[in-house]
């Protein structure tokens, strides 16, 4: 059992929990800026997240940590010093991802259910588009950010569903700075072509 940092509105807030959500936040802070140092933040908070997540039976969103960590390590090594370069996916590649994304949801769904899962479609859909939507940020494309977007609103509702507070407002927070990454990457690129 984790120990509690403190209480609100009658939700126990863990050490654990809120050190997670807090370098999670720093980390999405900064990739929003497009700076290298993002990577280290999400390395961090995702192994804290790993904990937290498989403590609560989120099977699906503990092993989308491991992804993180090791994008992270990539986006670290991928971006250059002076950060990402947004660019944009072509139409054949983003049909690609989203016939990858779509493929992969039918399988995992499944084998979620078997496992027990606390979410079984949500989280597996959660994985997937983080998935997806950390290695096209790694890749340095702009899409990655209305992924983001749509997976941190619907990761807001299932963590809220499920009664993880404090991590649902950190998702809330994830979804407004997802649209404030999306128009600076967009903007980003444009003014590059």
């Amino acid at each position: 059992m984790s120990t509690i940092l403190f209480t609100a509105w009658g939700y126990q807030v863990s050490i654990l929990e809120f050190t997670a959500a807090l370098t999670s936040f720093i980390g999405v802070g900064l990739g929003v800026t497009a700076k290298r140092i993002t990577w280290p933040w999400w390395a961090l908070s995702s192994a804290l997240y790993a904990i937290f997540f498989y403590q609560a039976d989120l099977f699906a969103s503990a092993a989308l940590q491991i992804v993180f960590i090791a994008a992270a390590i990539w986006g670290w090594f991928g971006w250059g010093p002076k950060g990402a370069a947004p660019s944009a996916l072509s139409t054949k590649h983003r049909v690609l991802w989203a016939a990858g994304l779509l493929l992969s949801f039918f399988a995992l769904t499944p084998l979620l259910q078997n496992m027990g899962a606390a979410a079984t479609w949500s989280d597996a859909l959660i994985f997937l588009g983080s998935f997806f939507a950390q290695t096209i940020m790694v890749y340095e494309k702009y899409e990655a950010w209305p992924l983001w977007f749509a997976i941190d609103l619907l990761a807001t509702v299932q963590y809220a569903i499920l009664g993880y507070w404090f991590t649902a407002v950190l998702y809330a927070a994830f979804t407004v700075i997802a649209l404030i990454g999306w128009k600076r990457w967009y903007e980003s690129h444009r003014s590059a072509h």
